[in-house]
Formats: structure tokens, sequence, C-alpha cells
């Protein structure tokens, strides 16, 4: 789970990081939860601990945040006694490129570049994607690309894919509404495969929401398996 998570750190970073009490402090910019949440660093952490760590994001101008990874029951319990919510679980996925990049997408449906043009921020946009993950997808160091899809000579989805190491991994994966259900995000999903195998990947691997049942069945179909989950607790 350690790997999977420096890996998420290292393609959809955040503006900066601290550290506080036994946790990593990450500065997300209103990038979203991902980049803003605490993390605990090990078992080295206590109530104290988890107050500096609070007051440290609250220096940030966020909401205390905590993510809730696999080994952390401890401060989970913790969070929960003092009533801390459960927000937004998460599964993560891992998929090997290979397999998914078999057969590959039709050149005319799926296209990769760097930096995107405009009408893929306006799609990303469209689906809450705004400047703010925008500058996160800038921050990252190293091997990236935006995917453009095509659907009846529009642009029907967008994505972005990282490398970090022998790894990649996928983020912001947004189809138009009027372009759902034509294919296009699996040929979105199809072309990512093959670019981050292009790059030296074997596996891909990405973060959904555990309700977002369209997306979670679209990834399963694709033959890729859940490697772990999170979730958050806030106030």
């Amino acid at each position: 789970m350690t790997g999977v998570l420096d890996l998420l750190d290292a393609t959809w970073p955040a503006a900066t990081y601290g550290h506080a009490g036994g946790f990593t402090i990450r500065d997300g910019k209103g990038g979203g939860s991902r980049v803003s949440a605490a993390t605990a660093d090990g078992d080295n952490f206590d109530e104290a601990g988890i107050d500096a760590a609070v007051a440290a994001e609250r220096a940030l101008g966020q909401s205390p945040l905590f993510m809730i990874r696999g080994g952390d029951e401890c401060l989970d319990r913790i969070l929960a006694q003092r009533g801390y919510g459960i927000l937004t679980p998460v599964n993560l996925y891992a998929g090997e490129v290979a397999r998914m990049a078999d057969p590959a997408p039709d050149p005319m449906t799926a296209f990769t570049l760097w930096p995107p043009f405009e009408i893929m921020r306006d799609v990303w946009a469209e689906g809450d994607i705004g400047p703010a993950r925008l500058a996160i997808m800038d921050r990252v160091k190293g091997a990236k690309t935006a995917i453009m899809g095509r659907s009846r000579d529009r642009v029907s989805g967008v994505a972005f894919v990282a490398m970090h190491g022998n790894q990649a991994m996928l983020h912001a994966l947004h189809v138009a509404p009027a372009s759902r259900r034509q294919g296009s995000a699996v040929n979105i999903m199809r072309k990512a495969a093959e670019w981050a195998q292009d790059h030296g990947a074997t596996e891909l691997f990405l973060a959904v929401t555990v309700q977002n049942d369209p997306a979670n069945a679209l990834y399963a179909s694709l033959g890729m398996r859940i490697v772990g989950q999170y979730h958050y607790r806030s106030e």
C-alpha cells in the first residue's frame, strides 16, 4: 500500500509537504482531498501529535482531513472517537498494461499530448476539474501526458497519466455527458495503457470512489483489480 501511495504523491502532488506530530502535512492549494489530507508517518504519533497535525492543517487554511490507509486502524479509531466522520471511501486499482492495451484503440479515437489543448481544459472544467487540479498536473515531474478522446468529430473525454519509476497512474478521467456509452472511456483507458507501456510501465494504477459504480465496472471489465483501499476522516 505504501508504494501505491508514493505513486499517488509523485503523480498527483501537493503544492508543498511538511511534517507535524508524526504526520505528513499536504498543502493542496484547493486541489481536493487527495493533495490536502494528512497521513501518519508510521505509528509514531499520539493524541498531541494529532493536535499538532490539525493545527498545521488549519495554519494552511485547510479543514482538518486525514487519509486512512491499510495499517492506520489505530488512527481511524482515535479520529472516530473524536467525532471525525468517514468521507469518500476509495478503491485503488492496478492493471497489466499489456493486457489493457490489446486491442489497441483506433488511432482516431484517442491521442496523447502535452500540454493539453484549451478545449480539453474546457471538458475537464465540465467535470469540476478546474485550475487548481490542472496546476497539480503542471507540478508533476518526469514523463506525463494528457489523453484526448474523440467521438463523432468532437472531443469526447480527457484524462491525465504520469510515470513514477516503472509505474504509471491515471488521474482526472472525465467523459463528456453527450459522449458517454459510446466507448470513449475504454478508448482513453487503452490509450493510457499503450502510452504507459511505451514508457516502460508494466502496470497502470488509478483511484476511484467506491460509490462510482459505472467507473468500477469499467475498470473491472478491463481486467484491473483492486489492490488497496483508503478513506478520509474529517470533522
